[in-house]
């Protein structure tokens, strides 16, 4: 008896094809949450604590603003590499899940949208990453406060694109897509 009811509990979570029922909703559920991570940061950081830090004296917002987006910069890291493996180990189910069934793959227009749109994303932030926070960086190791505020004021827009773009893709997906 416990060999069949293990047997029964173990059956569950595959197809009579042998693939996984959890693979593709847990991938889903990564894919999402990396996306909330990505795009509510980028709002709590313009919405928040941007304006939050204009109370502080130079050195001091320039200094919370460098630490703060140095660590949400880490957090974007892992975000857009979950959300990349996510997405493309969805789209690779999906294909073989039409490959297996003899039919053509014909991929979403919303899916093709996700992908062109988070290759801009992923320009913007590496733009940001790469340029502009070495240059907020540099700025705060030699204490020249005002090349650090003009560094975060170009940060500023191009996190305000990416996040105009995210919020795009959001609502996109939700009221035209299939995702």
């Amino acid at each position: 008896m416990d060999n069949a009811n293990s047997a029964a509990s173990s059956n569950r979570f595959q197809r009579p094809d042998g693939a996984s029922t959890v693979l593709y909703p847990t991938l889903k559920a990564l894919h999402l949450l990396a996306v909330v991570a990505w795009v509510g940061g980028m709002a709590f950081m313009l919405f928040c604590l941007r304006p939050a830090a204009a109370v502080l004296e130079p050195p001091a917002r320039v200094t919370l603003m460098h630490a703060a987006m140095s660590r949400f910069i880490a957090l974007v890291d892992i975000a857009a590499a979950v959300a990349f493996v996510s997405g493309a180990a969805m789209v690779g189910i999906a294909w073989s899940a039409s490959a297996r069934a003899s039919l053509a793959f014909n991929m979403p227009l919303d899916w093709y949208s996700m992908i062109a749109l988070f290759f801009v994303m992923l320009a913007v932030f590496l733009h940001v990453r790469m340029v502009l926070f070495a240059r907020l960086a540099r700025a705060v190791a030699s204490q020249r406060w005002a090349e650090g505020a003009a560094a975060l004021g170009a940060i500023r827009w191009e996190v305000t694109l990416n996040l105009v773009v995210g919020i795009f893709i959001i609502v996109f997906v939700k009221f035209g897509g299939t995702a």
